[in-house]
């Protein structure tokens, strides 16, 4: 299965070429979940979602609709995944409404990009998390690219998020019976867009591939992810 989508939908900027000029901003993720599968969330970077903020986003999606969370910002920027195993479990307990409802992603571990290879570090963070949470892990320094990281991560069902942006290009190496991609570049022209396709034909032909485009003050990542849903449909 592909799911495609956005990081966050709260853009008015987006009006009216993907939400319709008179739209009213409370009735964004309803009209989004109309036409994209699937959105990462940002907002649990920062806090833990009250149960009533859940249950919203429960009810303003159709059954099946997929919300990726990125990990708070004590696991991966404060405390660096060093021992954060109680307030791990506490995050991924916030998250249990989602998963109730069959409605949660992958869980991201963003780390930051001063953060080096550690392999030991990942083992023992990784044994902390549950074996049905779906996690994936983006690393923002190359010294992370190499077969002992992608075996630990293989041996957890942890993804590699393939991150593609201006100044880092992650491998293309798949670790888990899930894919997560997100496109951060600037632009993607007609051409990279129809190679994105055969890119993305391939991950979902191995299992569930998620696809995030970066959110802009236009509308394009959303209008991008939702080619690459037609296309998945042909």
């Amino acid at each position: 299965m592909i799911y495609a989508g956005t990081s966050g939908w709260a853009y008015p900027s987006w009006k009216p070429d993907f939400y319709p000029a008179k739209l009213a901003s409370a009735k964004f993720l309803n009209h989004y979940a109309t036409r994209l599968n699937t959105v990462e969330v940002n907002y649990t970077f920062r806090r833990f979602p009250t149960e009533k903020l859940l249950r919203g986003w429960i009810e303003a999606t159709p059954g099946g609709f997929q919300i990726a969370i990125k990990a708070h910002q004590k696991i991966t920027h404060v405390a660096r995944l060093r021992d954060v195993a109680d307030f791990t479990s506490d995050f991924v307990r916030s998250l249990q409404p989602l998963d109730a409802e069959k409605k949660l992603g992958p869980v991201l571990f963003q780390l930051p990009p001063f953060l080096k290879c550690d392999v030991t570090l990942l083992k023992d963070f990784l044994a902390v998390l549950p074996r049905s949470l779906r996690a994936a892990f983006e690393f923002r320094h190359a010294s992370w690219f190499s077969e002992e990281v992608y075996a630990a991560l293989r041996a957890a069902n942890a993804a590699l998020c393939n991150a593609e942006s201006e100044k880092l290009e992650t491998p293309d190496v798949q670790t888990a019976d899930f894919a997560y991609l997100r496109l951060r570049k600037e632009g993607y022209s007609a051409k990279e867009r129809k190679a994105l396709e055969g890119r993305i034909a391939r991950l979902g032909g191995n299992g569930d591939a998620y696809i995030y485009f970066k959110h802009e003050d236009t509308p394009e990542g959303a209008l991008h992810a939702e080619e690459v849903l037609s296309a998945a449909k042909r």
